[in-house]
Parts: structure tokens; C-alpha cells; sequence
């Protein structure tokens, strides 16, 4: 899928489920490889990230059985039983298979390299290095990107306090801190996501939790798992985007992770309005899980920033194809960390958006959107951003006339089968 064409839509309607969540899909083969014993995961996202890591840890020698597209059996071979990698291991586009596997690595008794394509080798990775040095670990940027080297050696407990609230990092920091000499600490300065958190506990690590502050006492062995990883919220935001615009649809998600540290696109739309509704919420393994309908609604603008945006720092292109059609001024500021995700995602959101007709600035650290605003067809570059393209196919079903999007095939790096997803609710992709 090279290209992708949109077209105006009728109605969206049906009963969907959208691929596992990428993030814990990624942290279910990382830490299943370092459990003692074998781990089930049933509905393991195939998408091209997290197919990297699973062939990163395979290269570290451990097996792992694929039945059917969704589900796995990881045998773990316990913290000490990883292999030296015969070459170096390649991370695709994947930020978090390279982040989280520094923190692995570091406390290994062999050496390593983390490479992988060069728009992740653009990707900043001093931000995992720095810290992790502080715990005795030697590792190697490349002008503060990766390739990483690794030479892996024990490690010691740190208290670290980030600068920035930010999931990989604090992984990266914990996963290290399995194989550190007393307590990692980690203090941060607002909510991230806590998947690693809540999987380490359900395996049994010495890990503890007091508001923003995450200790985790090392060594700790880890026991296998059996987890069923619920829908991605972010892939969902793009239906819950798409269902809110389009007139007369009605759309349910269910089995959607609605874990709190991932939840703020749900929060701010409906503070615009929006007409959005869970059901049947319930725990799936240790994480939040509900069934989420969406209705076709009347929007209005609103200011977004802080602790809502590091909620939902992945979906606000999403968010800004909504603010297109919402009546007045949307604001979103302390989005910076967008400049440095697959792309420069503030600019090529605006560039994209724009050409469609939005009314859409950039800032330093977001953007401002007027609307409403009739969109109009147009071909745009989706940069190779998974989030990018799939934000500018839904602008494309409200567009009049046809939506090119180039490189399209990079949605599959977060969710494989979207345009087939879609059509199934009467979305018209070509």
C-alpha cells in the first residue's frame, strides 16, 4: 500500500475491535523473555514496530512460538539467560524496542548493538544514555542518536529525578534496575504511561509506587505471565476522530485499554462536546478495559496542555483533525516532545492539514487551529509517520473530493489492517 485515497463518507457505523496496545505488545515480549518459564500473550499486536522487537529478543536466543497473527508463547529464559547477539540488532523504526532494550542490555554480561533505520537513527537516545550511565552502565550514542553500544556490566541502583515525563525513559531505567545492587528510583515531574509498571508487578517484581515516584528493589526475578493485551487507544482515536465527524455515525470499540495514563484525547474531546460513552469497564490482566461508543457531535474549541497532553502526546494528530471542525480557536501548547517523535510532528501535521484547506499555526511546542473549516481534497506526504497518515485519511473522509496520501504503508507500523478495519464501517479507502 503505497498510496492511499480518501473519499467522502456516508454514515460510520459497527461493532469493532481495533490490534492489541503497542505499547504493552512491546513490554509483554521484552519482559516474557526475562521471566522464568514460558509467558502466553494472546493478542499481540503484528505490527512492524513490535515485529522488531520479537525478532530482537529471538536474537538474543529466545524462543518464542507464533500461533495464529495474535497470540504467542515466550519462553523465558529468566534475567541472566539472554544470548550475545550474533550481529547487531535492528530496531526498524521502533523508539521503544531501542529504549527499553538499552535498559536490558546494560545489565548483561555481553556486549551489543542497537541500530535500525535512519529515521530512528535521527531519534534523540541521550536521554535513556545519560541516565542509565548514572547507574554504572556503559553505553555509547552516536552524536546523541543511535547506533547504541553497549558493553553490557553490573549496575547499581540510582535515584533518578527525569526533566521530562516520559514512559520509555523511566522503562528503560527500571528494566536496568532488575539487574542493579539496591533501589532504582524513579521521580518523575508528571504522569507517563505505566505499563511497565503494572506488568513488572503482575510478574512479581520488588516494585513499589507513591504517587509520581516509582522504586524498584534489584535484583528481582520476574515469573511468566498469561495476558490478554486489550485494543490500542491510540489506534482507536482515529475511529472515535473519524465517527465524531462523519454525519450520522455510531461507532463501539470494545476491548479498549482505557488505562488513565493514556486516556486524555477521551478527556479533552469531551470537553468539546463530544459524545463519547464507556461500558462494561472491567480489568484485563492489570490493566483498565471498556467498550467505548462514539456518536457523530457538534464540537467547540478548547486550550490543551500539561498533564493532558503527556496523556495524549501520540494521538493529537487525531486531535487536530477534530479541531478542524470544531467551532472557534483550539489551542495545544507543551506538545514539544512531537518534534522529535517519527517525524517533526507538529510541522508535518500543520503542512498536511493545511493542504487540505485547515486553518491550522505551528508553535514551538503545538499548534493553534481555527474552525470550522470545509477540508478539501488534496495529495499530502505522510513522512513515513504511521500517526501522520492515519490522521490525514480520516480528514479525508470529511474532504470533498479525493485524499491522496503518500507512503501509506507506514500505518502498518502501529496498525496492521487499518483500511480493511475501516471499510468494514463503511469508510471509502481506495
Amino acid at each position: 500500500m503505497g498510496e492511499l485515497t480518501a473519499r467522502q463518507s456516508g454514515p460510520l457505523r459497527g461493532r469493532v475491535r481495533v490490534p492489541g496496545d503497542k505499547s504493552i505488545s512491546h513490554r509483554a515480549l521484552l519482559l516474557g523473555s526475562l521471566a522464568d518459564g514460558p509467558s502466553r500473550v494472546d493478542g499481540f499486536l503484528p505490527s512492524q514496530d513490535c515485529l522488531a522487537t520479537l525478532s530482537c529478543v529471538q536474537a538474543l536466543g529466545i524462543p518464542v512460538d507464533v500461533h495464529g497473527e495474535a497470540s504467542l508463547t515466550v519462553h523465558g529464559a529468566g534475567l541472566h539467560g539472554l544470548k550475545p547477539p550474533q550481529r547487531s540488532l535492528d530496531c526498524a523504526r521502533s523508539g521503544t524496542t531501542m529504549r527499553l532494550l538499552a535498559g536490558i542490555l546494560a545489565g548483561q554480561a555481553f556486549g551489543s548493538v542497537l541500530s535500525g533505520d535512519e529515521q530512528l537513527l535521527r531519534r534523540p537516545m541521550e536521554r535513556i544514555a545519560g541516565p542509565l550511565r548514572q547507574m554504572r552502565a556503559n553505553i555509547e550514542t552516536t552524536g546523541g542518536h543511535g547506533p547504541l553500544t553497549i558493553r553490557g556490566r553490573r549496575l547499581r541502583g540510582y535515584d533518578h529525578s527525569l526533566l521530562v515525563a516520559s514512559a520509555q525513559v523511566k522503562s528503560a531505567l527500571l528494566l536496568a534496575g532488575l539487574y542493579a545492587d539496591g533501589p532504582t528510583t524513579v521521580r518523575q515531574p508528571g504522569p507517563a504511561r505505566d505499563h511497565t509498571e503494572r506488568m513488572l508487578s503482575a510478574m512479581g517484581a520488588d516494585l513499589h509506587v507513591s504517587g509520581l515516584t516509582v522504586s524498584l528493589y534489584g535484583p528481582s526475578s520476574l515469573a511468566p505471565i498469561l495476558l490478554t493485551v486489550p485494543g490500542d487507544i491510540s489506534s482507536a482515536s482515529f475511529l472515535l476522530v473519524a465517527a465524531m465527524l462523519v454525519p450520522g455515525s455510531a461507532v463501539t470499540i470494545v476491548d479498549v485499554g482505557v488505562n488513565p495514563t493514556r486516556t486524555g484525547l477521551l478527556d479533552v474531546l469531551r470537553y468539546m462536546g463530544a459524545d463519547i460513552a464507556l461500558a462494561d469497564e472491567r480489568k484485563q490482566g492489570n490493566e483498565p478495559v471498556a467498550n467505548v461508543t462514539v456518536r457523530t457531535s457538534e464540537l467547540r474549541g478548547v486550550e490543551v496542555g500539561g498533564e493532558a497532553v503527556v496523556r495524549m502526546i501520540d494521538e493529537l494528530p487525531a486531535l487536530a483533525v477534530a479541531a478542524t471542525q470544531a467551532s472557534g480557536k483550539t489551542v495545544v501548547r507543551d506538545a514539544a516532545e512531537l518534534r522529535v517523535k517519527e517525524t517533526d510532528r507538529i510541522a508535518t501535521t500543520v503542512a498536511g492539514l493545511r493542504a487540505l484547506g485547515a486553518q491550522i499555526e505551528a508553535l514551538p511546542d503545538g499548534f493553534v487551529v481555527e474552525g470550522p473549516t470545509p477540508l478539501r481534497g488534496a495529495r499530502v506526504e505522510s513522512h513515513g509517520d504511521h500517526r501522520l497518515a492515519m490522521a490525514l485519511a480520516v480528514a479525508g473522509l470529511i474532504a470533498d473530493g479525493e485524499t491522496e496520501i503518500q507512503d501509506a504503508q507506514c500505518i502498518g507500523d502501529s496498525f496492521p489492517g487499518f483500511v480493511a478495519l475501516m471499510h468494514t464501517i463503511g469508510a471509502l479507502y481506495d
